[in-house]
């Protein structure tokens, strides 16, 4: 099966979500959705107009369904191999201010990841983009497998490549993330996390991650700065892009609105700070309401967002 070419390549699991307005022994209505923030960024994507893949894994289960269903509906190029093994799955937990996160993930479809798979997404054409995050390899060997296969596909072929550190430490501990990072993140075009993200895509002993990455050849660096936006480091400048003031709701999602944004703005030929300025705007349209994606904005209502405020 051959697919034409897109804009953004990503690959990831996407899992069944619940989120829970309570604690779940208090019995509360559950939601029912999908979450994954490499399919965060390729929503994300899509409905800012972009050409997306998604390349992933999910089970023969209702759950895998409800992930094909909608990525389908959300207008992504999904190339998702279906497996024996069960579709991952996420839980929200809400109890005052704070959200409560439960994977069941281990030996999940997603993290059987192949390099077969990988040469599948990329028939067709070139895409123009990549965008990887540092969950992905953290699943398992062969999920870290077809993720090194996937960088060393795009970087044959120039592709630029954002990669969104995103570290979870219920996957990978900081020792093992680092070792699965520092051999690749200075072939991106982009690197982005916050300082204790950065500080695991260089040796231990670096003082300046983002000064190092940037000293290796990486052209961008995006150092996040929560609730203060984030600073833009070239070789030649380091610029801070402030978030957009909203009433905070839900941060769930913000960095994959945000990578959406940055990668969008790269897209149409935006420069650096400019793009991270389209990333911050996009968050803030996540933050601003419960879910991962759901209210992540589409082209037009971007568009007029940023005219309201001009």
């Amino acid at each position: 099966m051959s697919h034409a070419a897109v804009d953004v390549v990503t690959m990831g699991e996407v899992m069944a979500a619940l989120r829970a307005p309570a604690p779940l022994e208090l019995q509360p209505d559950l939601s029912l959705s999908c979450a994954g923030a490499e399919g965060n960024v390729a929503i994300g994507l899509a409905r800012l107009g972009h050409r997306v893949r998604h390349v992933g894994r999910v089970g023969d289960d209702p759950w895998g369904r409800l992930v094909r269903r909608t990525l389908a509906a959300e207008g992504v190029d999904a190339v998702l191999e279906v497996g024996e093994e069960p579709t991952g799955l996420i839980t929200f937990v809400r109890q005052g201010p704070l959200t409560e996160v439960d994977y069941r993930r281990a030996g999940s479809a997603g993290a059987a990841l192949t390099t077969a798979l990988v040469d599948r997404a990329l028939e067709g054409g070139r895409p123009r983009m990549g965008h990887l995050t540092g969950i992905t390899p953290a699943l398992g060997p062969a999920a870290q497998t077809a993720w090194r296969h996937l960088i060393a596909r795009l970087q044959a072929a120039d592709v630029p490549l954002v990669l969104d550190v995103n570290h979870r430490s219920r996957l990978a501990s900081p020792e093992a993330a680092r070792d699965m990072l520092t051999p690749v993140a200075f072939l991106a075009d982009t690197v982005m996390g916050d300082d204790a993200e950065l500080a695991l895509a260089v040796p231990a002993h670096e003082s300046d991650p983002a000064g190092h990455l940037i000293d290796l050849g990486v052209p961008v660096v995006v150092r996040k700065l929560g609730a203060d936006g984030v600073e833009v480091i070239t070789a030649s400048d380091r610029t801070t892009v402030p978030a957009r003031p909203v009433p905070v709701v839900d941060v769930v999602g913000a960095g994959d609105a945000f990578a959406a944004g940055y990668l969008s703005g790269r897209l149409d030929g935006l420069a650096p700070v400019a793009a991270a300025g389209r990333g911050v705007d996009v968050a803030a349209f996540v933050v601003a309401a419960r879910g991962d994606w759901e209210h992540l904005p589409r082209r037009q209502q971007l568009t007029h967002d940023e005219e309201v405020h001009r």
